[in-house]
Formats: C-alpha cells, structure tokens, sequence
C-alpha cells in the first residue's frame, strides 16, 4: 500500500481560538476547501454526482462505510489561544494511489485562507489559515515562496509484515493512547481496553485499509491472533474517557465524540504482535481516523 506522511506549516493571520483537540477543525477546513477546487457540479449531491467515482472530493470524503484514505494528525498540545502570525502544522497522512494526487490536496490547503479557521477574539474578524511549507522526512517539498512542488519520492511503500519472521520474545508492552481512541466491542463504545480488544481493532484496520487501498486482503489468521490475544493480561491500566465537540457542516449540528485516553501495560505471550502494533503506529485504529483519532505509541518493557 502507498503510504505517504506529510507535515505542513502552517501560519494564523489574526488572533484565533482554536478547541483543544484539532482535528475535526483541521478536517473540515480541508473538506470545504478541497471541494471548492476539484468540485464541478457545485450544487450537486455527492451521491447522485456521475463524476463521484473519479472526483478527488469524494474519493476523500464520501466513503461511505469505507474508512477515508487519509488521517489528519493535529498537534497535541491542547493550546487554545493563537496570535496572528503564530505558527500552525500539523501531519496528514494518505493511504493508496490517492498519494498520486498531492498536488491537488496542496492547492486545496492554498485555497483554505479563503474560510474562516476558529473562532474570532474579541468579536472580531475571524482570521484564516495561510500555508508556508510541507515537509516530507524534513525535506521541504513546497513553500510558499518557490510556488512549486517537489513530486519525487513523496510516498513509500507499505507492507503487512509476515509474523514467523518478525517473532520476539517480548512479555510486556504499553500502549500509549495519545489521541482519543473510540472503539466498539460487540456494537457498543468501549470504555475499557483488554488486549483482544486492541488486537481486533488493530487486525480490522490493517485489514480494511490493505483490502481497499493496497494488495487486497492481508493472510493472516485473524481467528487465532485474537485467540491468542485473549491469554494476554492487564497488569497496570492508566486510560480514562475523554470527551470533546465538533462541528458538522453537512450535517448542520454539533456533535459529542468521545474516547479513551492514557496508557495501558499489557503481560503475556505478545512479540508475535508487536509488528503488527507498530505497522497500525502508523495507520491508527478504531472510529473517526480521519480527525486524527486513535493515535497509539508501542513502548516495549
């Protein structure tokens, strides 16, 4: 599967207000700006649209129940209040052949200093988001003062590691949620985070985005994995349910969006897992991934 992470710079041009966690902003300024770019049919329904199948607009944001082929990662300082000039960046990630369309995704977030970003002070004029850069691995690959994009190397591929070869003998590891992670087992939000649990989600990820975006379905057994993982206990749990709002302009309404945050140690037979944790370091896991949700971080003990 293509895999491209690219970090972009970003400024403020007034004093802002942005909420604590980022992403559903950062998302939906990327949405309005993108379909006024690619957009033909303006007053068209996604859904009923003959050019859905071929427009970038939709192939990003009218998935259905397919997960989108990107994920946005704001920044995870939960800093609120921004002076004009003050710098903004944040990751976005793409899975597939959307990666073939960066530029595209570039002139989107070019065109997002014509929308409003956060939440004016003082009742003032809202101010907007002008982009400077977009890095690759440190490497500037667009600025705002050379007007061109750098198309080389952009993405890398992605591949499911084969288990017999990566095998460790690791008995303990933590996982860090740093970003909300909103998860269902057996049709309801999970508060809690048994190591089955984490595994399911982990194997459904890579499962969903290698089968739509990349080779196809991965082999692996996925019915003795999570066998497995079920033998692996809790031995310390540090998460607590995190509550946090957005905004939807489609849906006209604000709505609740909640996960687990924290960390959890796990004991047991895992270093068979442990690659599979770490490719999903990279994809994120359970619900909303494209705001930037389920974010995890694998520390080995």
């Amino acid at each position: 599967m293509l895999f491209g992470c690219y970090h972009f710079i970003c400024t403020l041009t007034k004093d802002t207000i942005l909420p604590s966690y980022k992403g559903s902003t950062i998302r939906g300024i990327f949405g309005r700006a993108l379909k006024k770019v690619v957009c033909v049919l303006k007053r068209q329904e996604c859904k009923s649209c003959l050019l859905r199948k071929n427009c970038l607009y939709a192939i990003l944001f009218d998935t259905g129940n397919i997960p989108p082929p990107f994920v946005i990662e704001p920044p995870l300082a939960d800093t609120t209040h921004f002076k004009k000039d003050d710098i903004f960046d944040f990751h976005l990630i793409l899975f597939g052949e959307i990666n073939k369309n960066f530029p595209y995704i570039v002139y989107a977030f070019k065109e997002a200093e014509s929308f409003g970003f956060g939440k004016a002070i003082n009742n003032g004029k809202k101010g907007s988001l002008r982009l400077k850069e977009v890095r690759k691995e440190g490497k500037i690959i667009y600025s705002d003062d050379s007007q061109t994009i750098q198309i080389k190397d952009l993405y890398t591929e992605l591949k499911v590691p084969v288990l017999r070869e990566n095998k460790t003998h690791t008995t303990q590891l933590k996982i860090n949620l740093l970003t909300p992670l909103r998860l269902k087992f057996r049709n309801k939000l999970s508060a809690e985070l048994p190591f089955h649990v984490l595994i399911r989600a982990v194997l459904r990820r890579i499962f969903t985005l290698f089968s739509y975006y990349g080779e196809g379905k991965p082999e692996l057994d996925y019915v003795g994995l999570v066998r497995k993982a079920e033998s692996v206990k809790i031995v310390k749990s540090d998460i607590s349910w995190f509550d946090w709002k957005r905004y939807s302009f489609r849906q006209d309404q604000a709505m609740l969006m909640g996960g687990i945050v924290g960390s959890i140690t796990y004991e047991g037979d895992i270093g068979e897992f442990v690659p599979l944790i770490q490719l999903c370091e990279k994809l994120h896991i359970g619900k909303q991934t494209s705001f930037g949700l389920g974010k995890i971080k694998l520390e080995l003990l």
